[in-house]
Formats: C-alpha cells, structure tokens, sequence
C-alpha cells in the first residue's frame, strides 16, 4: 500500500518548507538536496513507499546499513523537509508517486518548493523563473526570480508534483533553473540555493564548496546524469512548448 513511513516523531515541525530534490535536468535539485542534507546533517526523517517506486535498497560508503532509494529528511532547527531521490522516477510511476507525496504534503501544511532544470540558452547566465502554485503567488515577492519568456511545460515527476499541488489547492511554488543539459551544473545549484531555498525558507546556506568542488561535484553525479539523459521521460525538466504547439 502507497504511503510515507515517519521514522523520527520526535522531530517537530510547524508548516516546514520542503525542498524537491528529484533528480532532473542538469540535476539541480538533486545537488542542491544532497547539498542541504550533508550540510545540515539532516535526519532521516521518512521513507517514501509510494505505489511504482523501484523496490531497491542504497548502501554509502563506510557502513554497512541500506536505506529506501527516496527518502525525506528533515532539520528541525531550521523547519526544513528535503525530498531526496538516488533513482529517477519513472514516467509510469508519476502519477502514483505525485498523488502520495502531495497528500502527504498537505497533511502535514508543508510548504513545497519544487526544482525543474531548463536548457541554458547563454552559458553565462542562470537565469531562475518562478511560477505560483494554488495561492502562493505572493510568496514570489522579493525573490530574485524572473516571469518566464514563453509558454512551456514542467515535465517527468516534478511536473507531476506541480499539477497535483495545483489540483488539490497546496500552495508551493515551482522554479525553472537554467542549466547544462549534458552535465551535473553545482553553478545552478548554487543559484537556486542562494536566490531561493535561502530566502524562502529563511535559513543560512554555506554555497562556496559547491563552487569549490564544483569538478569533484560533477564528477561523482556524471554516471546519473548520464542515466537521465538516457532516459528523457524519467527526467525533471521545463521546455517551451510554442504558442502554437
């Protein structure tokens, strides 16, 4: 049966802010989530189980337990949730997964944020586009966001976490992040932390390192990005579709 395993219900929370982490284009949320919990030393706080995720276990290096291949942790210093993923979501599983994470979302009046790379179009900038879900449009204000140029569509998981928080009134607000489209891109992530996570969720984000290790960082994502690549349909990402597409 679908659901999300609560492991820690010591941990208390109040209307936290989530962060998407699926892995996608240019993997930025999946950076960027990783990023938050190893600076954080964020607790595992639940598994996802939701109906179509592959039933395979993650082992690190130096220990020996396994854990589910997505997994949600939490800070509770900072009311923080981050959805982390090792395994990309496969199109068949995405309304499944969408609908089990976005009443569990709601349950708990989580705020998400959620993370859809673009294909760069100057490779000197990352420009970031914020779009309102439900009624959040006001938690746009102030951000360092841009309106998009053209009329596209969220893809793969992410664009199915969107359209679900839409259809069942979750506010959350959604970000299209410019980036490589053949490589991990730290740079992105970076941008997303500190243009977006950072503000929204008010907390303090050390970003240096993720340009410091920025070839360590692409280097040890290259095998997934790789994957992604393989595999269009499985990947988060936003595109234009054409005003008369």
């Amino acid at each position: 049966m679908a659901h999300i395993s609560v492991h820690r219900e010591d941990i208390a929370l109040e209307e936290p802010v989530l962060v998407e982490g699926l892995p996608g284009l240019g993997l930025v949320g999946k950076i960027a989530a990783d990023h938050l919990v190893e600076s954080y030393d964020m607790a595992h706080y639940a598994s996802v189980h939701c109906d179509g995720l592959p039933e395979v276990a993650i082992y690190d290096a130096d220990g020996h337990g396994v854990e589910p291949p997505v997994r949600i942790h939490a800070d509770e210093e900072r009311n923080l949730l981050v959805l982390q993923s090792d395994i990309p979501i496969s199109p068949s599983a995405a309304k499944e997964f969408a609908t089990c994470v976005t009443g569990w979302l709601d349950d708990r009046n989580a705020f998400p944020l959620y993370v859809s790379g673009m294909q760069r179009s100057d490779e000197q900038t990352t420009d970031i586009f914020g779009l309102a879900v439900a009624g959040a449009g006001e938690q746009l204000e102030g951000l360092d966001v841009s309106t998009p140029d053209e009329r596209g569509v969220v893809s793969g998981p992410t664009g199915a976490l969107v359209y679900h928080a839409e259809r069942a009134g979750l506010d959350a607000l959604g970000f299209v992040v410019e980036a490589s489209p053949q490589f991990p891109d730290p740079a992105a992530a970076r941008a997303l932390l500190d243009t977006v996570v950072e503000p929204v969720a008010d907390v303090e984000i050390e970003t240096e390192t993720l340009v410091e290790k920025a070839q360590e960082i692409s280097e040890a994502k290259e095998r997934l990005a790789q994957r992604m690549q393989q595999a269009e349909d499985e990947s988060s990402q936003a595109q234009p579709v054409g005003m008369y597409q």
